[in-house]
């Protein structure tokens, strides 16, 4: 694709981020986008958020469950970066109107405490690196017109990521079993949905390794201090002005988020 093209598509994102807008599908105006393209149409709109005085916290992880795969018609995972702009405290108000079209995903958090750069990593060298796990929420936001999109529009849209709020209990992860621990996701009192590690591409620790070794392929690491969001553990929940939720993990506590 035309880098002037990527350009300004990357540019067209942040500003839709900005003013809180949306605009029609990439994948529908350019039917011939790679996701390769994708990607650098990704770089463009980081770009535009780090010049403008935000600074990278760490990456995310996303359509990793089938449930989601299946709400969005997208069948393959991806990845985006966290902000410092994006970050939010455990149960602390997020302004609805602050969002386009959000959505709440309870997920497990993975806190680095060394570097990793693949391609060649195990699940033991992702165990070995990481500091804490917690339970998190990310609330996922579009700025595709209806979520109607296709993996290049997820993708070149950084992974459709809105902000993310980390609980506050850090938990060893090799004192946990991350495959079985089940997650009870509450909207207003009432659970939503159920989950469980495994709808993480099996394990989420499977999720760190698959975006460790991409992102090693394509010469960027994951570095200690970061945040890894590892992917939704059930489905998306869709948020209204004045909805409370919580998240509620075996053996990892709960992280909760207000939308007022």
């Amino acid at each position: 694709m035309d880098k002037k093209i990527i350009t300004d598509l990357g540019d067209e994102l942040y500003n839709a981020l900005k003013n809180r807008q949306v605009i029609d599908p990439l994948s529908s105006r350019y039917p011939d986008m790679t996701v390769e393209d994708a990607y650098k149409v990704q770089e463009r709109m980081i770009a535009r958020r780090i010049e403008a005085g935000e600074r990278i916290v760490g990456k995310k992880i996303g359509v990793t469950s089938k449930v989601v795969m299946n709400m969005l018609g997208v069948y393959r995972p991806d990845f985006g970066y966290l902000l410092d702009g994006m970050i939010y405290n455990e149960g602390e108000s997020i302004e609805f109107d602050s969002m386009i079209q959000p959505k709440a995903e309870g997920e497990i958090a993975f806190i680095l405490k060394k570097d990793l750069m693949g391609p060649g990593l195990s699940n033991a060298d992702i165990l070995a690196a990481t500091e804490c796990v917690m339970p998190c929420f990310e609330i996922v936001d579009s700025r595709i017109r209806d979520w109607k999109i296709k993996i290049q529009d997820t993708v070149a849209d950084n992974a459709s990521c809105g902000v993310f709020v980390l609980g506050d209990n850090a938990v060893d992860p090799k004192k946990i079993d991350l495959n079985t621990c089940g997650m009870i996701l509450e909207k207003n009192g009432d659970i939503f949905a159920t989950g469980a590690g495994a709808a993480a591409l099996g394990s989420p620790v499977n999720s760190i390794t698959w975006l460790a070794n991409t992102l090693g392929s394509l010469g960027v690491g994951l570095k200690a201090g970061e945040v890894v969001l590892s992917g939704a553990l059930a489905a998306m929940a869709p948020i209204a002005k004045g909805d409370n939720f919580r998240a509620t993990i075996g053996g990892l506590g709960s992280c909760s988020v207000r939308f007022s």
